[in-house]
């Protein structure tokens, strides 16, 4: 039985190669640029970063924060809302106009209405009243916003 191991180091043809190349590194480099057309000597050398000409460079804090100016709002699928104008984002949700036997109903944003995320406390007694309110061509939409505006001091969106 013979037992092959390994040497430290690398084996003598690849130091014999490794030193072959490295003493005619400059015929190689000539022959590899004549091929490429000197791209081979180009791609070597370092490349200078981009410089950022034309650019506008923004190098400063958060944007300023704006004043919230909430505002009621009836969506197209009947979802009443308090929404932030200036972005546009939701700041409340109160309820929806759901289709009750061919009638519009508001439904507000309480348990009992099977609502995931009720509202708290104080804004249900605030509203409690407009619970279960038929919309309709009497009591619109706009007027549903409005009453609901009145009671939180919150505008409707007009």
């Amino acid at each position: 039985m013979e037992i092959f191991s390994k040497r430290d180091g690398p084996r003598r043809e690849d130091a014999e190669i490794r030193r072959l190349i490295e003493r005619n590194r400059g015929v190689i480099t000539k022959l590899a640029d004549q091929i490429s057309g000197g791209r081979y000597s180009e791609s070597k050398k370092p490349t200078t970063a981009p410089q950022p000409e034309g650019l506008i460079i923004h190098i400063g804090g958060a944007a300023p924060v704006h004043a919230v100016e909430p505002k009621i709002r009836v969506t197209t699928n009947g979802r009443v809302i308090a929404v932030d104008v200036g972005t546009g984002r939701q700041l409340q949700h109160f309820g929806d106009i759901r289709d009750r036997n061919g009638m519009k109903v508001f439904a507000l944003a309480t348990k009992a209405n099977g609502f995931i995320a009720p509202l708290d406390d104080a804004m249900t007694d605030a509203l409690s009243d407009v619970n279960g309110v038929l919309v309709g061509p009497a009591y619109g939409t706009a007027d549903l916003a409005a009453d609901i505006g009145r009671r939180l001091d919150i505008p409707p969106e007009t």
